[in-house]
């Protein structure tokens, strides 16, 4: 016998109360009687995701609500986003996920702020083009670019021994971005390269027309 599931994450789906609203949130403002009827007629409680010492993320929770402890399994989000897109991690491989972001206009690349974490949720045909070719320009043996889903891609550094500390750019919408560079030269660089290749690429100049 097979059982079936089906699992929905309303993930940030409560939000915050809202004046507007007359103080509720969105989802309590929301008409939701398909909602409201598996609430009332099945289990409902509180289930604790994301262990005290981890990132409080929608990965670490997944993981949880799927069945691996996260403490055991959870490496970052990026080996996650190489599983789903079919890409193998060999023992030295470094996985990064890789947003295709905006950012302002100042033409010092240090003092621009996050406009978008998603790149106006960009569609997957046009990320493509602009991942396809970064990878050409900045492949290497060491380095590799994959395609992923709309903003969401993948760059494997193959032979990784460095250490480095790196910030989601969803955790810093609307600041500058100048705390938050990476302090690993390579991937600083690999930042301001990118950048270069993007900033006049026809998808975006399409895209800002």
């Amino acid at each position: 016998m097979f059982l079936k599931y089906i699992i929905i994450l309303g993930d940030g789906m409560a939000d915050y109360p809202v004046s507007e609203l007359g103080g509720k949130t969105p989802l309590e403002y929301a008409h939701k009687p398909y909602m409201d009827m598996l609430a009332e007629k099945g289990e409902t409680g509180l289930v604790k995701t994301v262990p005290d010492e981890l990132p409080p993320g929608s990965d670490v929770a997944n993981l949880s609500v799927f069945g691996y402890d996260p403490r055991k399994y959870y490496t970052g989000r990026s080996p996650l986003e190489a599983v789903s897109m079919g890409v193998e991690l060999s023992s030295d491989d470094t996985a990064f996920r890789t947003n295709l972001v905006t950012l302002s206009d100042e033409a010092d690349y240090s003092k621009k702020t996050m406009l978008d974490y998603s790149s106006g949720e960009i569609p997957t045909e046009e990320a493509r083009a602009l991942i396809g070719d970064v990878q050409k320009a900045l492949g290497s043996e060491y380095l590799s670019f994959f395609c992923g889903i709309s903003y969401r891609h993948l760059l494997l550094w193959h032979g990784c021994d460095t250490e480095y500390s790196l910030t989601p750019p969803h955790d810093i919408s609307g600041k500058a971005i100048t705390e938050y560079l990476p302090d690993s030269p390579i991937l600083l660089e690999l930042m301001l390269q990118s950048y270069e290749i993007l900033n006049n690429h026809p998808v975006n100049e399409a895209r800002k027309a």
